[in-house]
């Protein structure tokens, strides 16, 4: 079996090495800032575990490699303004949206976009960095910083925010999760449920969607698709060409993890339907100290990622995953005392959503 490289060493690469062992792969994150060449072999694969890198002499060694897959597509997904004529040249819906030029005036953006307008750098920016809000009732204009570097985008009033997460081999096969709905505090993901029933009937067309896109870009691996539901329609927000943070109750909650597909896809495994087993919950350890009294508790799995503890840092995640929904939420009720109270409408939110199931 080949290698498999992947261009990032954070949690998603550690994940990734995880879920290669039963498949019998060698998995290889790679620091970009390594001093050291990676010793890559023809027939070897190198995939991402993020979509922008700095220049460096790993990131140009391994880009420049025959295996590298999806290499046409990265610049088009890391930068917003290709991400968003993208879509739009596929007629997938997108939050109406201007490129912020060099002469760009908060006034023609209002003009366009209405009174509440979000900035975006084209590249880099997560977790609510990279974004700024341009409101018409505070007068401001766009600051010389954000004018050539990034676009502008109308305020959607969403009603939730869902994400599909999608795998596509070399072939066009293609397959899908279910549909995950997401919590966001500061742009920051708190948790994820999976499967929700209400949100079946969006399930085709989310696939539909993604399947598109993916196809579009002759996209050999798993897929993350951001998007806002608005009443019966689904409005993408961001696209991630990796596994992404959405998916992780995949891990515990499906015959075939997200890590695990993406490793299948990108190997020339078969990829398969992956069948859900029960409820799952994914909540997101942010600056947080390990507890390592949450190993105690029924239906988890505990991922803690080795990072330094810092405010707004992700440190790990915790997925839940039961076929009884009673036994999800009791091991909510566990946790929701082990974590600080800056939790409790976190857990408030996940119990209202299970309780609607």
């Amino acid at each position: 079996m080949p290698t498999v490289w992947v261009l990032g060493a954070g949690q998603l690469g550690a994940m990734l090495k995880q879920a290669a062992y039963p498949l019998a792969l060698r998995v290889e994150p790679v620091e970009p800032e390594s001093e050291q060449l990676p010793a890559i072999k023809d027939g070897d694969i190198i995939t991402v575990e993020r979509e922008q890198w700095p220049d460096t002499a790993v990131t140009r060694h391994m880009s420049q490699q025959s295996g590298f897959m999806n290499a046409d597509i990265f610049g088009k997904i890391a930068d917003r303004f290709h991400q968003k004529t993208m879509l739009d040249t596929l007629g997938i819906n997108t939050a109406p949206w201007r490129s912020v030029e060099v002469d760009t005036q908060a006034k023609s953006l209002h003009a366009a976009l209405g009174p509440d307008v979000l900035l975006k750098r084209r590249e880099g920016g997560y977790d609510g960095k990279g974004q700024f809000w341009l409101y018409q009732d505070k007068g401001l204009d766009v600051p010389s910083d954000w004018l050539g570097t990034g676009i502008a985008e109308k305020k959607i009033p969403f009603n939730e925010e869902l994400s599909l997460v999608g795998a596509r081999d070399k072939d066009g096969n293609k397959v899908f999760y279910p549909l995950t709905l997401n919590l966001h505090r500061n742009g920051i993901l708190m948790a994820s449920v999976a499967p929700l029933a209400r949100v079946d009937h969006l399930q085709g067309k989310a696939e539909s969607m993604l399947g598109k896109i993916m196809d579009a870009a002759d996209y050999i691996g798993v897929m993350a698709m951001e998007c806002f539901r608005v009443g019966e329609e689904l409005i993408v927000n961001e696209l991630a060409p990796r596994v992404h943070n959405s998916g992780h109750w995949t891990q515990a909650g499906a015959c075939v993890s997200q890590f695990e597909m993406h490793l299948r896809a990108v190997s020339g495994l078969p990829i398969k339907a992956p069948e859900v087993r029960g409820q799952s919950v994914m909540i997101n350890v942010i600056g947080v100290e390990r507890e390592t009294n949450w190993l105690k508790i029924p239906s988890t799995q505990c991922y803690w990622y080795g990072k330094d503890v810092r405010p707004g840092r992700k440190l790990g995640h915790i997925n839940i995953n039961h076929p009884k929904k009673s036994a999800v939420q009791t091991a909510l009720n566990e946790l929701r005392n082990l974590l600080p109270e800056n939790y409790g409408d976190v857990f408030d939110w996940v119990k209202e959503e299970l309780s609607s199931l």
